[in-house]
């Protein structure tokens, strides 16, 4: 079977394609469901493997949740991992609570942390079966992603009181594990300026260092109106850019690649707001105040400068501040940052200079998420990059393969696989198809 993807915008993100062939590494269930779940393969002897899923993306209402379809699917695989007994950890790769998928009309709201209790209350079912896989001997971890990087630690602990959280700035981790510390997992958004925690860029104009939440919320918010608008197209006039800088003026250059990306987002995205309506009322995390989407569209200033007028005003220049903040290791400029941050491909790269190429480093497979385009992908010397996917209902970006999930055996040697958990409760590898066609 042949998977294919394309390149897309996102929060504005080892063995054989056939059952039967994974019975030689991992094996595959004979597919079950509710109470009934058997393991995900016939298990080895040995707790050696570490199972990682991300974005799984559970809100805090039914109507507006990504993952409402999948959410009884969820809830079997966790049976199943339970049930699977050589698997030493389930790491929870970021993106499991959900702030961003909200429409622009979802009423404000002051207390995030209510909201994150209200997300939890309404995916019940889900913390249980978390519950049970810790009571079942397998050690639960958790990093932070984008769409709950303020979510703060105390209410999942308060949730799931076994649960193990790596963390290292605010809304950021990365977590290392197997037996000799050479995996490395975290969701990516690090990487990613418009996902990236920013307490830099609107500091001057909110007048606080709490404003944590980057540009990709907005657009998160922006996106979602449209999709539960139905997806209209409706007309909309943006300010443009008539002058176009030089590449030798890396400032404005990058304003301008910047202005693109959200120009090509705005062809794509029409809700029925009107651009200059204060539709986003924002009184979280060092917000407090109303914003059109004009506030933050990058153009051409009356003064001849590239920026958006009032919310991440020049976010070009913060870029470098804000890497050093996310303890990003190998700093990226923000010219090569605006294309990556929107390529799934560009996601390898990172791996390979924060990690698997960066001698300072140790280790020999790194996992992300965020992109939600699961991936595989082989550094060379028995080094891995894998990408752990998605389990959100309709994934526009990697349509033909569902429910994915990263599984690292570790050992003298580490060996990496992704699997797909279908409908019926099997567990397929589909690494080989994804090697094949992920570039």
């Amino acid at each position: 079977m042949k998977f294919t993807r394309r390149h897309f915008i996102k929060n504005l993100g080892l063995g054989a394609g056939a059952c039967f062939i994974a019975l030689n590494t991992l094996g595959c269930s004979s597919g079950s469901s509710g109470s009934d779940a058997g393991p995900l393969w016939e298990p080895g002897s040995t707790r050696d493997k570490i199972v990682v899923i991300s974005d799984i993306h559970l809100g805090i209402d039914d109507r507006y949740t990504e993952t409402k379809q999948n959410r009884s699917h969820l809830v079997n695989f966790l049976k199943s991992v339970r049930k699977t007994t050589d698997v030493r950890e389930l790491v929870i790769a970021g993106d499991f609570l959900d702030e961003w998928f909200l429409p622009v009309y979802y009423p404000s709201h002051t207390d995030q942390d209510l909201f994150y209790r209200s997300v939890i209350a309404n995916n019940q079912s889900v913390f249980n079966e978390l519950n049970k896989v810790i009571a079942s001997g397998i050690k639960l971890v958790y990093v932070p992603g984008n769409h709950d990087l303020t979510l703060e630690s105390y209410i999942l602990q308060e949730a799931i009181p076994g649960l193990v959280q790596a963390r290292d700035v605010r809304g950021l981790g990365a977590y290392y594990t197997g037996d000799r510390n050479e995996i490395v997992i975290e969701h990516g958004h690090r990487y990613d300026i418009f996902s990236a925690p920013d307490t830099v860029t609107n500091a001057e104009l909110c007048g606080n260092d709490d404003t944590i939440l980057p540009a990709g919320y907005f657009y998160a918010r922006y996106a979602a109106t449209w999709v539960l608008e139905g997806k209209p197209t409706v007309p909309k006039i943006l300010p443009g850019v008539t002058n176009i800088p030089d590449m030798s003026d890396p400032d404005q250059y990058g304003a301008y690649l910047y202005h693109l990306t959200l120009k090509s987002v705005s062809e794509r995205m029409t809700p029925y707001e009107a651009p200059e309506a204060k539709i986003f009322d924002m009184r979280i995390s060092g917000f407090n105040d109303s914003y059109s989407y004009l506030d933050f569209y990058p153009a051409e200033l009356e003064d001849g400068t590239i920026s958006a007028p009032v919310l991440f005003k020049n976010i070009q220049r913060t870029w470098a501040e804000r890497q050093t903040l996310n303890n990003v290791n190998v700093h990226s400029s923000f010219i090569e940052a605006v294309p990556a941050s929107v390529n799934s491909a560009a996601y390898f790269a990172q791996a390979k200079v924060q990690y698997l190429e960066n001698p300072s480093e140790n280790v020999d497979v790194v996992v992300f998420g965020h992109t939600h385009v699961p991936s595989y992908r082989d550094a060379g010397g028995g080094k891995h990059y894998v990408n752990s996917g998605t389990w959100i209902d309709h994934n526009v970006d990697f349509q033909n393969i569902e429910r994915t999930f990263a599984v690292i055996t570790t050992g003298a040697s580490s060996t990496s696989a992704v699997y797909s958990y279908l409908a019926d409760g099997t567990a397929e590898d589909v690494t080989a198809s994804l090697a094949a066609t992920d570039d």
